[in-house]
C-alpha cells in the first residue's frame, strides 16, 4: 500500500468509527477501492504473464513474497466473500459463475496457506483473464 492509499485507509477507518461521519467513512472507501482498481486495471493493459507469476523476493515477509497472479487472487476472493457471504447473504459469484474452473483453481480458499514455492506453482496455473472477470 503506498502512502496516498495508507492515508485513506486511516482517515476512512477514522470516519467510520464515529456515527457523525459514518457516511464521509464510506465515501473515503470506495475512493480507496476506485484507486486500487485502477491499479489493478493497469496490470492486466501493462503487465505480461511472467510478470504476474513472478516472485522475487520468496523469502521475504510479508506482500514481497507474493505474486501479482496470488495478489489479486486474494483481493478477488476476499471481496467476493465479504460482499456475498457476509453483506448480501447470497451466492459467492466464484460459485455461481464456475470459476473454479474458468480460473483453472485448485483451491477455494483466498490462499492464506499457500507459502512460497506453493503460491509460484498456483500463481502460474490461474487464468489470468478469466481472474479478472
Amino acid at each position: 500500500m503506498n502512502k496516498e492509499w495508507s492515508e485513506l485507509n486511516k482517515t476512512m477507518q477514522t470516519q467510520i468509527k464515529k456515527k457523525d461521519t459514518y457516511i464521509y467513512g464510506i465515501s473515503t472507501l470506495f475512493e480507496l477501492r476506485n484507486r486500487l482498481m485502477q491499479t489493478i486495471i493497469s496490470f492486466k493493459n501493462n503487465l505480461s504473464r511472467e510478470d504476474f507469476n513472478a516472485i522475487p523476493f520468496i523469502n521475504a515477509d510479508g506482500y514481497h513474497s507474493k505474486t501479482i497472479a496470488y495478489s489479486l487472487w486474494h483481493i478477488f476472493r476476499i471481496e467476493d466473500i465479504i460482499a456475498h457471504t457476509l453483506i448480501n447473504c447470497d451466492e459467492q459469484i466464484f460459485f455461481s459463475g464456475n470459476y473454479k474452473e474458468r480460473i483453472n483453481s485448485p483451491i477455494i480458499t483466498t490462499g492464506n496457506e499457500l507459502v512460497k514455492n506453493e503460491i509460484s506453482d498456483f500463481s502460474k496455473q490461474l487464468d489470468i483473464d478469466e481472474l479478472y472477470a
